[in-house]
């Protein structure tokens, strides 16, 4: 089964796919000409009926992230998918290359408790390989530069989703045991991070300076949405 017949299922059962990317989906299912049958023929109320899926993608709105910290579905086995850690999403081998289905993918992943990531749906999940994080941090708004508490950064993943740094989305900075480098990441959602990329890691040194805790210790760091983030552990 192709991928895109494979996630499009997920998707329909779930009934979140966006109606912008409804034809998208529909065209290619056109052209392949290639309906996988448990897609094309759902069953209904009616008895030796099937309605057309994209009858019901039509009707869905949704928009952003699936609720997918709400579902547990069954586990149904592994698929031949890796993130990569530059933030490429290759299945079975072969780089999936159009930014609408990285994005319709990222929007049901989810980290459980097992710390292995899933794909998810309520009626079933698959698991995957993810090589660091799952995201990247590929751009970054600096509001109130230079101003304290008053800065604010906000962080633009390869996913497409947009996160101001803060107490829901904190940096880390670690140092990378194996390579002794920074590896720096910031929260996105539900414990999915996102990796910052150098250019970016090198705008954040940029922007470094002291805060003095109420204790006199003094720590470098940065702030954002009123947070401080130390960087103390490159300091090692």
């Amino acid at each position: 089964m192709q991928i895109w017949q494979r996630f499009l299922r997920l998707l329909t059962s779930a009934r979140i796919i966006t109606t912008s990317m409804f034809s998208q989906f529909r065209s290619r299912a056109i052209s392949d000409n290639s309906v996988d049958k448990d897609i094309a023929g759902e069953a209904t109320d009616s008895p030796g009926t099937a309605v057309d899926p994209f009858e019901s993608l039509r009707k869905i709105k949704s928009r952003g992230p699936a609720p997918v910290h709400l579902w547990d579905p069954p586990f149904c086995g592994d698929m031949d998918m890796v993130i990569a850690r530059d933030g490429t999403w290759i299945h079975e081998g072969q780089p999936i290359r159009r930014p609408a289905m990285v994005k319709l993918f990222a929007s049901v992943l989810k980290l459980e408790d097992d710390g292995d990531y899933y794909l998810v749906t309520p009626v079933e999940k698959v698991r995957i390989q993810v090589q660091d994080c799952p995201f990247v941090a590929l751009e970054m708004e600096v509001e109130g530069e230079g101003e304290g508490r008053q800065q604010n950064l906000t962080f633009t993943t390869n996913a497409g989703e947009v996160v101001t740094a803060g107490a829901e989305h904190p940096i880390r900075i670690a140092v990378n045991p194996e390579t002794a480098e920074p590896h720096p990441v910031v929260h996105v959602r539900s414990g999915l991070n996102a990796l910052i990329n150098r250019a970016v890691f090198y705008r954040l040194v940029d922007l470094m300076e002291s805060h003095k805790t109420q204790s006199g210790q003094l720590l470098t760091g940065i702030y954002s949405d009123g947070e401080f983030f130390t960087f103390d552990a490159l300091a090692g």
